[in-house]
């Protein structure tokens, strides 16, 4: 069974979460702060993750998150306001509920997310192809444009993506999904962009 990471300082929530997932037969790594939740993050299928914690954001978490790792994040904190989910997916997230939340609704989630982590994992891939991978999964069956790739894919602390680095980057990352068989693959439709689908 999947293991799940949970990070949430509310020391009651914390365990009445991890005994229900725990009763679904997942196996749970508990976390209060986001130094714990870093070192435990490679090993879990997923991550809970709440936006405030003792000692930083969740959301800056998730961005250092998504440069190494394409685990699904579902956001689960009180900070409700758009601009904190457009934050929150922004950085990498994958999902985002807010609190006070239904656990059916989060045992939902859970099982969706986890039905996109691909079958076939272990591919090697550089940091911007880790990226648009995961942007591209993310909005799996939704054509993204040329233009929306290199705005998510730019980063003021990393590596400038440009129009003709995109290609190569596409091509390159197509290629090691055709040798990964069963894991999905890039779609292209003129004029449209390209979409990830799962088939």
């Amino acid at each position: 069974m999947n293991t799940i990471l949970l990070t949430e300082d509310d020391e009651i929530l914390n365990r009445n979460i991890k005994l229900a997932l725990e009763s679904e037969g997942y196996t749970v790594i508990a976390a209060s702060t986001i130094s714990a939740a870093e070192k435990e993050a490679p090993g879990a299928d997923l991550i809970i993750l709440d936006v405030m914690l003792p000692d930083g954001s969740g959301v800056e978490l998730c961005k250092r998150l998504r440069r190494t790792l394409q685990t699904p994040v579902i956001f689960l904190t009180s900070c409700d306001d758009e601009a904190d989910i457009i934050r929150g997916l922004d950085s990498g997230g994958d999902d985002y509920i807010t609190k006070p939340f239904r656990l059916k609704e989060l045992l939902s989630r859970i099982r969706a997310n986890l039905r996109r982590v691909p079958e076939t994992p272990d591919i090697e891939l550089t940091a911007v192809e880790q990226k648009l991978l995961s942007y591209l999964m993310a909005n799996r069956g939704q054509y993204l444009t040329r233009e929306q790739i290199l705005e998510y894919l730019w980063d003021s602390k990393g590596i400038f993506v440009n129009d003709n680095t995109l290609s190569v980057n596409i091509s390159r990352l197509r290629e090691k999904l055709n040798r990964s068989q069963g894991c999905g693959s890039i779609v292209t439709k003129r004029g449209m962009g390209y979409k990830w689908t799962d088939s």
